[in-house]
């Protein structure tokens, strides 16, 4: 816990809901950036966007938010790791409020996970093949070991030590051809 002196709440800003917590329940900027893992400039930028809003001031002015802040910005990072930009994070939080029924900004989320979804399988199957690919590639150049420490590098590109049915990972044979 955080052995910063709590300081007193005066009345919420006049874009926030009224909230119904106690001064021991409301995290200073600082402490929310310690807790998140998040700088004080990130918080603040996010509040910028109308990602993250304050729950009330403290009389000093200070912004002051609800553990709920935690959880939104955890969610704000998860959507970066998605690929999601600020810009993208800050249109579908506009979308949200903007949707009107609960069934069609649920709806509007999940077109938008659904579409990262596909996205992430697009990407994972893309890895799979450069890992198969490095595989091969590192398969391929563990035989090179058994050739004469005096050959020139000039002799691979007609390498006799692979069998010509043999496939020449494209890793290799990137480096091996002529630029």
């Amino acid at each position: 816990m955080s052995n910063n002196v709590r300081l007193p709440i005066i009345a919420p800003p006049p874009d926030s809901s009224s909230v119904d917590v106690n001064d021991a329940d409301l995290l200073q900027v600082g402490d929310l950036a310690r807790e998140s893992g998040k700088t004080v400039r990130a918080l603040h930028l996010y509040e910028e966007l109308n990602l993250l809003k304050p729950a009330a001031r403290s009389k000093g002015r200070y912004r002051l938010y609800t553990r709920d802040a935690l959880v939104r910005i955890r969610w704000i990072g998860k959507l970066q790791d998605m690929g999601l930009s600020l810009t993208d994070i800050q249109a579908i939080v506009r979308d949200w409020e903007e949707g009107g029924t609960a069934p069609n900004a649920m709806r509007k989320m999940r077109e938008v996970y659904s579409a990262k979804l596909e996205e992430t399988r697009a990407h994972l199957k893309r890895l799979q093949a450069l890992e198969h690919e490095i595989e091969s590639s590192i398969e391929y150049l563990d035989t090179c070991d058994v050739c004469d420490p005096e050959r020139l590098i000039s002799f691979c590109k007609a390498c006799d030590r692979h069998s010509c049915e043999s496939h020449v990972p494209e890793l290799v044979a990137g480096f091996r051809a002529s630029s």
